[in-house]
């Protein structure tokens, strides 16, 4: 199958045609709320002409029967985006970390250096970090420093500034910036 043949099978039902299923099934729901209730509630004696009461209830269920196809098949196109989506992410979150790896190795970290480095992109605090990894706060704060001196930053904000830069360049994201 093409691209496009894909893409046309995956094309959103027109807003109109939702409408109209939606309102069939309200439709219906008072047609048969009505000709449930409406005797016990007094609120009509006459029964209806049953050509016209055959009529509404065809009409009625058909809108029911159509309105239950569309929702499975939206239902169905909603998890598979659900799954394209979360397939994204996971190469993404891969593809990170990669990057990462390859930025630490570029740094020479140190083991502990990586560990703490990661800590600090995940948005840790000082004390955080030292409890995780069973050290002091000064510990940390030295490790931290070594960081920034290798990576060139002087803080947090400038070491994920840093590596957000790294993202966006990357040759697959479709975001480009526009020349100021």
């Amino acid at each position: 199958m093409t691209r496009r043949a894909g893409a046309a099978s995956k094309r959103p039902f027109p807003r109109s045609v939702m409408v109209v299923v939606v309102a069939f099934q309200v439709l219906g729901a008072i047609f048969f709320s009505y000709d449930t209730l409406g005797p016990l509630l007094g609120l009509r004696n006459e029964p209806l002409d049953w050509h016209l009461h055959e009529l509404i209830e065809i009409c009625a269920a058909a809108g029911l029967i159509v309105g239950s196809v569309f929702g499975f098949v939206i239902l169905r196109r909603s998890d598979a985006r659900r799954r394209v989506a979360e397939e994204k992410l996971s190469a993404l979150s891969v593809a990170f970390c990669e990057m990462l790896e390859a930025r630490f190795v570029a740094w020479q970290l140190t083991p502990a250096e990586h560990d703490v480095a990661f800590l600090v992109i995940k948005g840790f605090s000082t004390q955080e970090i030292a409890g995780f990894r069973q050290t002091s706060p000064g510990t940390v704060k030295a490790q931290t420093a070594a960081i920034y001196r290798k990576a060139g930053v002087t803080g947090r904000a400038q070491l994920v500034s840093l590596l957000i830069d790294d993202l966006m360049e990357a040759e697959h994201l479709p975001l480009r910036v526009p020349a100021a």
